[in-house]
C-alpha cells in the first residue's frame, strides 16, 4: 500500500513540476525563434534598441516622446473623455475591474516624485514608489524587455507634460485576486525581468521588430490568450483572444484564420493606417492603438514589424475561411428575408447607404464589409461592439466616422443587424442574442465609467 502511495505521490509531483515547467518556459515571447541569445552590449548587428537612427540625435525628451508612442502608454492610461496620462481607464478582468493610474508629473497622485530607480522599478518588475505590486493589467512582463535608457526616455517626457491632478480609483476585485501579496508569487512564475537580448541567428531589422512588438508595443497582451494564472500562454503567441469585449484577431501566419495570405503591404498598411485594402479597417482598441501609437512609428519601423510578424509560427484558430467576393447587388438575392427579417429591415434603413448591399462601399474604403475578419467571425463580437460603440478616428486620411447606434436601438436589434451583416457579407451567419449584446454593452459602459472624476 505505501508502495502505491509513493507513486501516486511521485506522479503528482512529476505532473505538477511538468505544468510548472511548461507555465514558466511559455513566458519568453521570443523562444519560438530558437537559437541562442546575446546581452545587448555584445551584440554586434547594430543598435535595434532606442529610437531609430533617423532621430538618434535627438535630445532625450524627442526620444522620449517617440518611445512613448512605441509602447502605447496613452491608450491605458487615458479615461474615455479624461485628461491624456491622468489614468482612470477600466480594464474588466473575469474577477472584477482594474483602473489604470495617473502618470502625469502632478505630486500627489501622479508621478512627480518617482526617482529614476523607482519609474524603472514600476516598468520592470511592476512595483510602485510605495512598494505595492501593480497589477499585471500594466504590461510589465513586456516592458520589463524595455532598455533602462530607453524607459527613462519615457520617463522625461512624462515629465514635460502638464500636472494633473487626478487621485487613483479603487480597484474592484473580489476574494483573493484583491490580495496584492499573491502577486509576489506569480512575478516569480511569470516576470522573467531582463532587458531584450537580441538573437544574432536573426537578422537586425527582426530583431528591430521583436524589441518594438515585445518590449514596446506589447502586441501579445491582446493578441495572445491567456493561460490558468492568467499570464500570456506564448505557446500559443498571437494566435488570438477577447480583450476589453473585442476579439483580438489571430496574426500568425495561419493561412486561414490567420494573416498568411495578406501581403507584406497589406500588414504594412493595416499597421501604420489602420486600414488595408481588402482587409477592412480597425476599430476599438486596435483603432486606438494605431492612432496613438502605430501610426507614430517611422516606415522603417513598421516594416521591422512586418518582418517580425511574419516569423511568428501559425497557430490556426476556430475562425473560417474569409468570404473574399462580395454579395449580390439585390437585397432580395443572397441571405433570404425569412431568415434575419428583422436584420435585414436594419441594414436597409441604418446601413445600406454607406456599405452596400454588395458590401462593398460607394463612399469610402473604410466602410467595405467584404473581406473583413470581424464580419467573418461567427461570434459578431466586434461587428456588435462597433455597432454599439461605433467609429471615430483621425488618421493623416481624416477623419474615419461611422455613427454609435447603442443608444438608437434595442439590444435584440443590434443582435439581429449584427447576425443579418455576418450571415450576408461572412462566411457564417453568428447567433447572437439580446442578452450576449447586453453583456457587449456593459463592458463598454464599464470603460467608459473609469473617467476619474
Amino acid at each position: 500500500m505505501k508502495k502505491i502511495i509513493g507513486i501516486v505521490v511521485v506522479v503528482i509531483v512529476v505532473v505538477a513540476l511538468g505544468f510548472a515547467g511548461w507555465l514558466v518556459l511559455g513566458r519568453n515571447p521570443t523562444s519560438f525563434a530558437g537559437g541562442s541569445t546575446v546581452a545587448l552590449d555584445a551584440y554586434q548587428g547594430g543598435t535595434v534598441t532606442g529610437v531609430p537612427a533617423q532621430l538618434a540625435s535627438a535630445d532625450l525628451v524627442k526620444r522620449g516622446e517617440y518611445l512613448i508612442h512605441a509602447a502605447d502608454c496613452q491608450a491605458c492610461h487615458t479615461a474615455p473623455g479624461g485628461p491624456p496620462f491622468a489614468g482612470g481607464f477600466a480594464f474588466n478582468m473575469p474577477f472584477g475591474t482594474i483602473y489604470s493610474t495617473n502618470i502625469t508629473p502632478d505630486k500627489e497622485t501622479g508621478i512627480g516624485n518617482y526617482t529614476d530607480a523607482q519609474f524603472l522599478a514600476a516598468v520592470h518588475k511592476g512595483i510602485r514608489a510605495d512598494g505595492e505590486k501593480l497589477y499585471p493589467a500594466m504590461p510589465y512582463t513586456s516592458y520589463t524587455y524595455m532598455t533602462d535608457a530607453d524607459a527613462l526616455a519615457i520617463k522625461a517626457y512624462l515629465f514635460t507634460l502638464a500636472p494633473v491632478h487626478a487621485p487613483a480609483k479603487p480597484d474592484q476585485l473580489s476574494w483573493p485576486f484583491n490580495q496584492r501579496s499573491l502577486l509576489s508569487l506569480w512575478n516569480v512564475a511569470f516576470n522573467t525581468d531582463e532587458r531584450f537580448r537580441p538573437n544574432p541567428g536573426q537578422s537586425p531589422q527582426w530583431n528591430r521588430g521583436a524589441y518594438l512588438a515585445e518590449a514596446m508595443g506589447h502586441c501579445g497582451e491582446c493578441h495572445t490568450p491567456r493561460n490558468l494564472a492568467f499570464a500570456l500562454d506564448n505557446h500559443r503567441k498571437f494566435s488570438g483572444a477577447v480583450t476589453a469585449g473585442w476579439h483580438a484577431f489571430n496574426i500568425t501566419g495561419d493561412k486561414v484564420s490567420g494573416i498568411g495570405d495578406w501581403t507584406d503591404e497589406d500588414i504594412f498598411s493595416y499597421l501604420s493606417t489602420g486600414h488595408a485594402n481588402g482587409h477592412g479597417g480597425a476599430a476599438g482598441p486596435m483603432g486606438e492603438a494605431t492612432d496613438d501609437s502605430l501610426s507614430y512609428l517611422l516606415p522603417d519601423d513598421v516594416h521591422a514589424l512586418v518582418t517580425y510578424l511574419r516569423s511568428i509560427p501559425a497557430h490556426a484558430s476556430d475562425l473560417p475561411r474569409t468570404v473574399t467576393t462580395p454579395a449580390p447587388a439585390s437585397h432580395k438575392e443572397g441571405v433570404t428575408p425569412d431568415v434575419n427579417l428583422r436584420g435585414e429591415k436594419i441594414f436597409a434603413s441604418a446601413c445600406a447607404s454607406c456599405h452596400d448591399w454588395t458590401g462593398v462601399s460607394p463612399v469610402t474604403g473604410y466602410a467595405t464589409l467584404t473581406g473583413v475578419r470581424a464580419v467573418n467571425d461567427p461570434t459578431a463580437t466586434n461587428v456588435a461592439q462597433t455597432v454599439i460603440n461605433g467609429v471615430n478616428r483621425k488618421t493623416d486620411q481624416g477623419t474615419i466616422f461611422m455613427p454609435a447606434f447603442g443608444a438608437g436601438y434595442s439590444d435584440d436589434d443590434i443582435a439581429a443587424v449584427a447576425n443579418y451583416v455576418t450571415a450576408r457579407f461572412g462566411a457564417k451567419g453568428a447567433q447572437l442574442t439580446g442578452k450576449d449584446v447586453a453583456d457587449l454593452r456593459k463592458q463598454a459602459a464599464q470603460a467608459t465609467q473609469g473617467v476619474t472624476q
